[in-house]
């Protein structure tokens, strides 16, 4: 896995937990399903490059 793509992914991880937390804390629903949808975005992200770094050895 690229550095790069490495670190997209854990930023859009932590910038979606912090959302969703925020949001979570001021009752704000539809913005705490936007931040958990970024979360989730981020995971997925690294589990892409993981995979490919898998096939690659």
């Amino acid at each position: 896995m690229s550095a790069g793509e490495k670190a997209k992914a854990k930023a859009e991880q932590v910038v979606g937990k912090a959302i969703r937390k925020a949001a979570l804390a001021v009752h704000k629903d539809a913005l705490a399903a936007k931040g958990a949808a970024l979360e989730a975005r981020g995971k997925m992200r690294g589990a892409k490059e993981g995979t490919k770094d898998s096939f690659k050895r």
